[in-house]
């Protein structure tokens, strides 16, 4: 007989589908016998952490490099060794300057130019001179070796419009402005061929020029280069754009492309006042009789630099009772000129020695027959006297037709940000310094 077996509903006989809880179970377990331990060991102490700390290897704190500048100027008669004997020998110093001739001499050393040492750990590591407003000499040293180069002072520059009015003298035209002097004295270097500063000069006279101001370090560092310059003069304006040539050293030229630069300058002195003409009867104060005076004196304070008007050889140089010291130079085309009553002579100015245009051969002074200090110019052609005023000096070479239209495009360029009120800072809003020599 065959029976069909239904289990009652209270029934505890395992079923299928109870498997995955029986599974949840067990894997709870497993997860309690695992963690159970870490719960049950002890906590570290701090001696044991301290203990375990020590164990571990620490790398040793690298040394913190201490730099030291210490800036100065050159006193009169320092050396190297004065500068640099706390850090080298006599015979590391004696190399030195073996090293330093064939870039710059330290021999040439200048009494009032800054320099910079640079130290570590209070060990030399390098020797900064500034050789004049554009270069620098580097020294520095690695093991034994000593690194000698001379490179350009790094400035950074912003292009400055400067602009005034005469109402008595383009020096105080110039300062009133917060600009400083030196700034007068090189815009008038740049007409000086045109211009007689002196004797031409009129209220109402007026100047503008586009200048680049100079900053080192962040810090104001005087100016570099005048651009470009407008100087209106009695109704004339004469106007002047830096330009190089080619090969030939950077000079300022006219709108034309004619240099502004002439056989002669219009004056031996930048700035001073007419104290006797050209005459052929004047009335001598010293010897109270009537002679001629074929000469211009310049009445200026003692020491006022006094340049030459030309390029040329001195061909006499000394002194008399009469002349005091005076030099003659000769120039071409059976021209000299004559400098008396000097205070003194410039350095290196030596009879046979060439001279430059422009460059100072003395100072003023009150020396042989002078009531007080005054230069006393004189010129000759073919040894006869001329009046400087009225010589007509011919201009050097133009750019040249290579180069001309080069020219013509960064004139129309200067003179576009001469005139760029919108761009162009006033020069009377910047920092007042120095301008260096073109």
């Amino acid at each position: 007989m065959d029976f069909d077996f239904h289990p009652p509903k209270n029934s505890t006989a395992p079923r299928q589908r109870s498997t995955p809880r029986l599974r949840l179970w067990l894997l709870l377990i497993l997860i309690t016998l695992l963690l159970v331990p870490l719960f049950l060991r002890p906590a570290v102490t701090d001696t044991e952490a301290n203990t375990v700390a020590q164990e571990t290897p620490q790398q040793p704190p690298i040394p913190e490099v201490r730099k030291e500048f210490i800036k100065g100027t050159i006193a009169q008669g320092d050396t190297m060794t004065a500068l640099l004997g706390d850090f080298f020998s006599a015979a590391e110093i004696h190399e030195l300057n073996q090293q330093c001739k064939p870039v710059f001499s330290l021999s040439r050393l200048s009494a009032g130019q800054p320099y910079r040492l640079c130290l570590s750990d209070d060990s030399f590591e390098r020797f900064e001179y500034d050789i004049d407003r554009n270069e620098q000499l580097i020294i520095s040293r690695e093991a034994d070796n000593f690194f000698v180069e001379r490179i350009p002072i790094p400035y950074t520059t912003e292009a400055v419009r400067v602009q005034g009015t005469i109402t008595s003298s383009l020096f105080e035209a110039v300062t009133s402005t917060g600009e400083s002097d030196v700034l007068a004295m090189n815009l008038a270097d740049i007409f000086a061929w045109d211009i007689d500063f002196i004797l031409d000069i009129r209220k109402g006279d007026s100047f503008q020029a586009l200048v680049e101001k100079r900053y080192r370090e962040g810090q104001p560092a005087g100016y570099g280069r005048i651009l470009t310059a407008e100087f209106s003069n009695q109704g004339t304006t004469f106007q002047a754009f830096l330009y190089q040539d080619g090969d030939h050293r950077p000079d300022y030229y006219d709108a034309d492309g004619q240099s502004l630069r002439k056989a002669f300058l219009k004056a031996p002195l930048s700035f001073s006042r007419i104290s006797s003409g050209f005459t052929t009867r004047r009335f001598h104060p010293i010897t109270k009789t009537w002679k001629a005076h074929p000469a211009i004196d310049y009445a200026a304070p003692p020491g006022t630099p006094i340049k030459s008007v030309g390029d040329g050889v001195i061909s006499q140089k000394g002194y008399t009772r009469g002349n005091g010291n005076y030099l003659k130079i000769r120039h071409a085309n059976g021209y000299e000129t004559l400098y008396l009553h000097m205070k003194g002579f410039a350095k290196k100015i030596s009879k046979g020695k060439r001279v430059a245009q422009g460059q100072t051969i003395g100072y003023v002074g009150s020396t042989g027959l002078a009531t007080g200090p005054h230069l006393c110019f004189r010129m000759r052609k073919n040894g006869a006297p001329v009046n400087p005023q009225r010589v007509k000096a011919p201009a050097v070479k133009p750019v040249s037709q290579a180069n001309m239209a080069d020219f013509k495009s960064k004139a129309e360029s200067f003179s576009a940000q001469l005139t760029d009120q919108a761009h162009i800072k006033t020069a009377r809003n910047q920092p007042t310094s120095s301008i260096s020599s073109q």
